[in-house]
């Protein structure tokens, strides 16, 4: 689609932040203010588009900035991304952006909005830098300033804010929440989370460290509720490693293993599983082989020389000796999985003895296309293996009972439930009330929704609020090069096309009086097959005829026409077939 160059705010550039652990930053402070201001532009309502932005006075505080894959009814959508209609005029404010970890939910609008939003700097760990800096890449921008910090030491004040970090297990390493320190009191955001004592190529969460934050006094938890629906604990990365290894020991033939790209710790134990078992392994993907270049190179895989293999390897080897890697596990079009499947790979496709790994959980709405991948491999003769026959995939989200652990060691005034769908915030709000916390404090926001936080006149006590203030949220939509210019109009002709197809028109008519010239000419697309619905296309032209026959009391108007075309032969259309084609009138004037 076509972009319309959007200016650059002339906003003054900032110098880049430096970093010395153990210490503080300081920025100049502007203006004075004794309310905190929370408000979450994306993932409030559903799980991606994660953004939260934390506002004290002139001083304002970015943690994440994700995209959120398109929902059904998009048609032709790439990807949403946060509405920042509220920042663009405080973007001088802005004194830092807060990455949590490498998900695309929290990086994906990264390019798209640091150039709106005056290239304040971006501060996160190590791996998500890397990967942050070769998507930034692909868009061929300006580069970011990109501050590097260590969660387990650094400390930063940002404006007001004062912030430090805490390292948590997720299903990519360097994964942090984040401590601010306010003038109103101390807010923790974890990101994305979960409890894993023994994980794969991480160190695991430091619950001695959230005792301690929570013994210090915690105004406001906000947490990360996407699997706060399931009971029990979430299982541990290396809980999965026998599972694998179980079908490493009886695959007599390939292992294929559809992944997240994203996954570094599980494509870390698949491989080391391969070089236990002496096979070798083939990456297959782009943003696989981009992500394993990177985490490679910043020391966070480790494979040993001769382990991965070409093309030319994989044809050569026997099938006993292959591992291929590559993502699909959700049942994309375009990746790994579907297009061997569809025997539309270059040259791979399935044979009699292989072994199909699903490593990852199913995501809410590709049940089916998964399903149906699944049976594509079964009639091909392969062996399939998901997360519901064994233990091959741990999730990277807390479950209940480690979502209360957490609650109870930090003990917070107020509780926020963040990153999920309503319904899910809902039940996390029921877990805190559960472990101690008073209904009146648990906040279940909307996206947009104010929250407010302000010391009481003695200077001791911090009351917050679930404001009525709602700033703007609305979906940002990206389709091709174009951000934002497909509104709602666009998509329900999108969606009436892929439901009940179009029917166009084409009248020539007299510039003067209007009169039709010749026959109507009719095409339909998805709506009928003309050949096999001759008397209802010729019933359409009759009524065409009859419309561009009619008198008109003022002078011809074009548009009058195209408006007549279009609702007379849409009700006609419905009153034959029930169906709603969309309807283009074409007219010429001659």
């Amino acid at each position: 689609m076509i972009q319309h160059k959007r200016q650059r705010p002339n906003y003054p550039r900032r110098p880049r932040p430096t970093f010395n652990r153990g210490t503080f930053f300081q920025r100049k402070k502007i203006g004075s203010a004794n309310a905190l201001r929370i408000m979450v532009l994306g993932g409030l309502e559903e799980v991606g588009r994660n953004m939260t932005v934390l506002e004290y006075g002139d001083d304002i505080v970015i943690i994440d900035m994700g995209l959120q894959f398109p929902e059904e009814d998009m048609p032709g959508i790439d990807y949403i991304i946060p509405d920042i209609t509220y920042l663009k005029s405080k973007a001088k404010n802005i004194r830092g952006v807060i990455i949590t970890h490498g998900h695309y939910d929290h990086i994906g609008a990264i390019s798209h909005l640091i150039p709106e939003l005056g290239d304040p700097p971006v501060l996160t760990a190590k791996l998500t830098a890397g990967l942050i800096k070769k998507r930034h890449e692909e868009f061929n921008k300006t580069p970011l300033k990109i501050g590097v910090v260590d969660p387990d030491k650094d400390r930063l004040r940002l404006g007001k804010f004062e912030v430090e970090f805490f390292r948590v297990n997720h299903s990519i390493p360097d994964s942090f929440g984040v401590v601010l320190h306010t003038p109103v009191g101390t807010v923790v955001h974890t990101g994305d989370f979960k409890i894993d004592l023994s994980p794969i190529n991480d160190k695991p969460i430091d619950l001695n460290r959230l005792a301690q934050i929570g013994g210090r006094g915690v105004l406001a938890l906000m947490a990360d509720s996407t699997d706060a629906e399931h009971r029990g604990h979430q299982i541990s990365e290396g809980e999965i490693t026998s599972s694998i290894e179980t079908i490493f020991q009886q695959a007599t033939g390939r292992i294929i293993v559809g992944t997240f790209a994203s996954l570094i710790n599980r494509i870390q134990q698949i491989i080391s599983i391969a070089e236990k078992y002496n096979r070798k392994v083939y990456l297959d993907g782009r943003s696989m082989n981009a992500n394993i270049e990177i985490a490679r190179q910043l020391g966070y895989l480790k494979i040993k020389p001769g382990t991965l293999v070409e093309e030319g390897d994989v044809k050569r080897l026997p099938d006993e000796k292959i591992v291929i890697l590559g993502t699909g596990a959700q049942g994309e079009k375009s990746a790994v999985l579907k297009r061997i499947a569809n025997r539309e790979h270059k040259f791979l496709s399935v044979k009699p003895g292989d072994s199909i790994v699903f490593s990852s959980s199913v995501i809410p709405g590709n049940e089916r296309t998964i399903q149906n991948l699944k049976d594509t491999f079964y009639r091909q003769g392969a062996k399939v293996y998901h997360y519901q026959m064994m233990d091959i995939h741990a999730g990277g989200h807390a479950k209940q009972e480690d979502l209360k652990l957490i609650i109870r060691l930090l003990m917070p005034k107020y509780f926020i439930p963040i990153s999920a769908n309503h319904y899910m915030l809902r039940i996390h709000g029921e877990l805190a009330e559960s472990v101690g916390i008073p209904k009146e404090n648990i906040f279940i926001a909307m996206n947009g929704q104010v929250m407010e936080f302000v010391k009481g006149d003695n200077q001791k006590e911090t009351t917050g609020r679930l404001t009525e203030e709602k700033v703007p949220t609305e979906y940002i939509m990206v389709d091709g090069l174009g951000v934002g210019d497909v509104s709602n109009i666009v998509l329900r002709d999108r969606r009436m096309m892929s439901e009940d197809g179009m029917f166009v028109i084409i009248a020539t008519v007299k510039k003067r009086g209007g009169e039709l010239i010749g026959s109507p000419d009719i095409i339909s697309r998805g709506f009928v097959y003309m050949k096999e619905s001759k008397k209802l296309i010729e019933e359409a032209r009759t009524l065409v005829r009859k419309i561009c026959g009619k008198k008109l009391n003022t002078a011809f108007d074009a548009m009058e026409l195209k408006n007549k075309l279009r609702d007379s032969l849409g009700q006609f259309l419905y009153q034959r077939t029930k169906r709603r084609p969309m309807v283009l009138p074409v007219v010429i004037e001659v």
